[in-house]
C-alpha cells in the first residue's frame, strides 16, 4: 500500500489531542478522568482487596509494589480485560464494571496502552504500527492517517525512522514507537506497563521524557507501573516545558508540580501507601524502607 511521505516536522503545530478532546477536559477539570471505589477481585487467593483512588486530569499516578501485588491487575480492569468481583470501576464518566465487550469498545477508544517490551508488530514498519488502529479500524483516508502518524513520531523525534522496520531500531527507540501508537488515537489516558524495563539507564531516561512531554504539553492523564524506582522519581519530579522558540525542555518540576504526580503502593492486593515522591521518600514505614533501599 503506498502511502504519502513528507518531511516536515509537526512537533510545534500544538496539540496532538483533537478540539473535542481538548474542551472535554477543560469542562472536567474537577472531575477524575479514572475512579475506583472498594473494588475487589480474587482467584484462589485475594488479588485486589478494597482498592480505591482517583486520577485527576493532566496529572500522574505512579504504581510501584512487588511482584504479584495487583499493579498490572488494576491496569487491566481498567481495559475490561478482567472483571472486579465487585466495587466501582469509572473511566471518564463511564461506569465499567458491568459492561458488555461491545461496550467497553468506547471506553478503550479513550485509552492509550503501552506494554512491556513495546509489542510491536515485527512485520510492520514504523508507520503502520503507529497508524495500524486508523488503517484496520476506521476509513479516514490514508493521507490523513499518514499526517497523523508523522505528527506524532515528530512529537518524539522519530520522524527520520518512519518507513524501518522495529528490527532496526534501538530498544529505546522502539518503546518510544510503542508510545506514539499508543497516543497516536488521541486517547485522555495512558496506561504504561514496566515501559522502561530492560532498558539501560540513558535510554530509559529517552522514554521517561515521553512521559513527561504528554503529561504536560498535552494534558494526558498516566498511570505508570513500574518497579524502576529511579524512572518512578524522575517522571514525579520533573516537567516538560517549551521556551520562546517553541523548544521543548525537560526541567526539574516546581514543587507544586511535583505534588501533582502522586506514587501509590500496593502489598498483597492492598494499598498501603499514597502520596507524593517527598512523602514517600521520608516514610519511615518498614516495608516502604525496605522496598526502596
Amino acid at each position: 500500500m503506498a502511502r504519502p511521505t513528507d518531511e516536515r516536522d509537526d512537533r510545534d503545530e500544538g496539540s496532538l489531542l483533537d478540539e473535542g478532546q481538548t474542551e472535554a477536559a477543560a469542562r472536567d477539570v474537577d472531575q477524575p478522568v479514572i475512579s475506583l471505589r472498594d473494588v475487589h477481585l480474587a482467584y484462589d487467593r485475594p488479588i485486589l482487596q478494597g482498592v480505591s483512588f482517583d486520577l485527576s486530569p493532566g496529572t500522574t499516578k505512579i504504581l510501584l509494589g512487588g511482584s504479584g501485588s495487583g499493579k498490572s491487575t488494576i491496569l487491566r480492569l481498567l481495559l475490561g480485560l478482567l472483571k472486579a468481583d465487585s466495587g466501582s470501576i469509572v473511566v471518564d464518566g463511564t461506569e465499567v464494571t458491568s459492561l458488555s465487550e461491545e461496550e467497553m469498545r468506547d471506553v478503550r477508544l479513550k485509552i492509550g496502552m503501552v506494554f512491556q517490551e513495546g509489542a510491536l508488530f515485527d512485520s510492520l514498519t514504523v508507520r503502520e504500527n503507529v497508524g495500524y488502529k486508523y488503517y484496520e479500524e476506521t476509513d479516514m483516508p490514508l493521507e490523513q492517517v499518514d499526517h497523523r502518524v508523522e505528527e506524532v513520531l515528530g512529537f518524539i523525534g522519530l520522524g527520520e525512522h518512519i518507513d524501518k522496520m522495529p528490527s532496526e531500531l534501538s530498544g529505546g527507540q522502539r518503546r518510544r514507537v510503542a508510545i506514539a501508537r499508543a497516543m497516536a488515537f488521541k486517547p485522555r489516558i495512558l496506561l504504561y506497563d514496566e515501559a522502561t524495563t530492560g532498558l539501560d539507564p540513558i535510554t530509559a531516561t529517552t522514554v521517561d521524557d515521553e512521559i513527561i512531554k504528554l503529561r504536560d504539553l498535552e494534558g494526558v492523564s498516566s498511570i505508570v507501573v513500574t518497579h524502576q524506582l529511579r524512572d518512578a522519581f524522575y517522571v514525579a519530579t520533573h516537567m516538560a516545558v517549551r521556551d520562546e522558540s517553541g523548544a521543548v525542555h525537560i526541567v526539574p518540576a516546581t514543587p507544586e508540580k511535583s505534588e501533582e504526580a502522586e506514587f501509590m503502593m500496593l502489598k498483597d492486593g492492598e494499598i498501603v501507601f499514597e502520596g507524593s515522591a517527598e512523602e514517600l521518600r521520608h516514610s519511615t514505614d518498614p516495608y516502604l524502607r525496605t522496598f526502596l533501599s
